[in-house]
């Protein structure tokens, strides 16, 4: 091979080595079976899958903020892992009446809780899709924008009056339900003007 052939070669080799970093994990037995758990019952394809997917969770949820057992922070905002029946338990004590001004109450909340982690305005729909990401790696549910249509498939909890609430008081704007069982759609009908409080 000829030497400015062999320092071509070189370079190239050299500059993968800068990209990408070979890494090694050691794991416990346990750890171990139970990542070859999930790989033969399908639920990952493999261990480099499965160790992105960790990665991607870590940096969306942002669990480098988790201070204390039972105290994880996203921003500004104290996180919680709760058992769904507990909430609907709660729920059905508050008349269906008032889900819709709760949900507003809630959306002004997650308003200023997302818009200051992300550093995003809300309100501004170029943002929505970075917002729908956040709230479903929340466990919120799985949300789509379709033109003038909020979509929100496998809702943490069913009820659209709270919905529609909380994306109106999230999102400023006005929306119409149009279904009341998930996949809940709500159609866009406009903005509303910030409220003073």
């Amino acid at each position: 091979m000829q030497d400015s052939e062999k320092n071509r070669l070189e370079k190239m080799v050299n500059a993968n080595e800068s990209k990408t970093k070979r890494t090694t994990i050691i794991l416990e037995a346990e750890e171990r079976d139970f990542i070859d758990s999930l790989i033969k019952e399908g639920k990952e394809p493999g261990i480099k899958s499965l160790i992105s997917k960790m990665l991607d969770i870590y940096k969306n949820m942002m669990i480098y903020d988790w201070r204390f057992p039972g105290e994880y922070y996203c921003g500004i905002s104290r996180i919680a892992f709760v058992n769904v029946e507990l909430l609907t338990i709660l729920l059905n004590q508050i008349p269906k009446e008032k889900w819709c001004n709760i949900g507003q109450e809630m959306g002004r909340a997650l308003k200023i809780s997302i818009g200051t982690t992300l550093n995003i305005q809300i309100s501004k729909k170029e943002n929505w899709k970075q917002i729908f990401k956040r709230l479903s790696v929340q466990g919120f549910g799985d949300f789509h924008l379709k033109d003038k249509y909020i979509l929100i498939k496998t809702p943490f909890i069913s009820y659209p009056e709270l919905w529609k609430g909380i994306l109106e008081g999230m999102l400023e704007i006005k929306l119409d339900m149009k279904t009341t069982i998930p996949p809940l759609v709500f159609q866009i009908e406009g903005k509303v003007s910030s409220p003073t409080k």
